[in-house]
């Protein structure tokens, strides 16, 4: 068995697992997690974990601060131009950064992803094809490395590439160059 930096057992992944993450993280940040997913249930709103515990599901375990979903756009008021959450989206839990991120700035493709999440210690995590596909899109240092790590881990790299000739082509030539880096 060979170990990923993360010191994670590299195999394939099928499911997410959020269970060893939240041993990981902060007591705050599970129940960050746990409340506000728990909250946009009760409200009716469609939603998957993103981010560092995202990633840390799909086996690349990581420190994070802050707790990130993928919301449908029932969690949005539109009033013309202006755009605001319904009542009750939390935005903060004891301290803890609630973040949202709306499938209609990424693709309406990530619409479809609210019906492959994984259900995980009682949270929806998106599965792993659209998570890499966020990754790559934000192109920041530390989204990079997760999609490396994630690699190193055991992602799927022909489904991944296979999700992006589907619905980013473009973002596949990066995609290649980060599977040559985990290699």
């Amino acid at each position: 068995m060979q170990l990923s930096f993360a010191q994670v057992s590299r195999r394939r992944r099928n499911q997410a697992d959020l269970n060893s993450v939240f041993e990981f993280v902060s007591a705050k940040v599970r129940d960050a997690a746990l409340k506000a997913s728990g909250q946009l249930s009760h409200l009716g709103v469609r939603h998957a974990l993103v981010g560092g515990l995202a990633v840390g599901a799909h086996g690349y375990l990581r420190a994070t601060k802050d707790v990130h979903f993928l919301v449908g756009e029932e969690a949005f008021e539109h009033h013309g131009l202006l755009v605001t959450f319904k009542p009750g989206i939390p935005i903060e839990v004891d301290g803890i950064r609630i973040d949202y991120l709306s499938p209609s700035a990424f693709g309406e493709h990530l619409e479809e992803a609210f019906e492959a999440v994984t259900q995980s210690a009682g949270v929806n995590v998106l599965g792993i094809e659209p998570l890499v596909f966020m990754k790559l899109v934000a192109h920041r240092r530390q989204d990079l490395l997760d999609v490396v790590e994630l690699l190193k881990a055991g992602a799927d790299s022909r489904r991944i590439a296979a999700y992006l000739a589907a619905h980013a082509p473009e973002l596949s030539g990066q995609f290649e160059q980060l599977v040559e880096e985990a290699d």
